[in-house]
């Protein structure tokens, strides 16, 4: 393949992807690391895509991928994910479900359950689960986003806050190598952390697209994390604050 059009079909994937890794790329392309390495380095120098370690994210970190792209992207992945972490999920426990495409993946999951009790911010999610009699969902109030059906705002912060509940789905945009939580909307950032604050276990599932990807507002600390899933072991740096904090981390191959 030419260089130019194997530079632009890693631009397309970047913006697609949000971050693609050296490896994956070497890979892809069939080449050695060092072509990869150079490609990344031209690309970042022309401001087409930032340079990372391991490999390549967006410019910017203040726009998400759109939510359309999002919700095909990585499919059996984040199924793969949901299906792992719902194992965890008792029969008659009581959760939130963030906003994302993997919590969502999560509600599809848990059909097969009993007795539960979900309160969430996702139109998404409601309507996925309304469809079991046993479950009772709750859906918090406030200002309905028309690009993905997510609740945010300050009606829907306090609503959030105002219940304690066995487990926290969350999703997320990012984690940064240093263990950064981050994402783009700081109105869902503060749902999210209220999340985080109310629920005796905090589930985050994330597909290795995430990992080194950049976002502009910090949510928190992966130590913040009691269950981490995933689908491919986290880059070395991350992977050793993830044992410093003794967080339980699930790899589904």
């Amino acid at each position: 393949m030419k260089q130019s059009k194997r530079h632009q079909e890693i631009i397309d994937l970047v913006k697609t992807q949000g971050y693609v890794s050296t490896d994956d790329l070497v890979e892809r392309f069939n080449v050695s690391p060092q072509t990869i390495r150079r490609d990344l380095n031209e690309l970042a120098e022309d401001n087409k895509i930032r340079r990372h370690h391991g490999g390549a994210t967006i410019p910017s970190s203040s726009v998400n991928t759109s939510y359309s792209t999002r919700k095909v992207m990585q499919l059996a992945e984040k199924d793969n994910i949901a299906q792992a972490m719902v194992a965890h999920i008792p029969d008659g426990a009581t959760l939130f479900i963030d906003i994302g495409t993997t919590p969502e993946a999560v509600a599809r999951a848990l059909l097969d359950h009993n007795d539960l009790r979900i309160v969430t911010n996702n139109l998404n999610v409601a309507s996925i689960l309304t469809g079991k009699d046993d479950f009772r969902v709750i859906l918090a109030g406030g200002e309905v986003r028309n690009r993905d059906g997510g609740m945010v705002g300050e009606a829907t912060l306090d609503f959030i806050s105002q219940f304690r509940l066995d487990f926290g789905i969350l999703g997320i945009s990012g984690i940064d190598l240093d263990g950064s939580l981050l994402d783009f909307d700081y109105h869902e950032v503060r749902v999210k952390q209220a999340i985080i604050e109310n629920s005796r276990c905090v589930m985050l599932g994330v597909d290795h697209t995430k990992f080194g990807r950049n976002a502009m507002v910090n949510l928190g600390d992966i130590s913040q994390i009691d269950m981490l899933f995933t689908d491919h072991t986290p880059p070395e740096e991350l992977a050793k604050r993830l044992a410093e904090h003794e967080t339980h981390i699930e790899i589904i191959c």
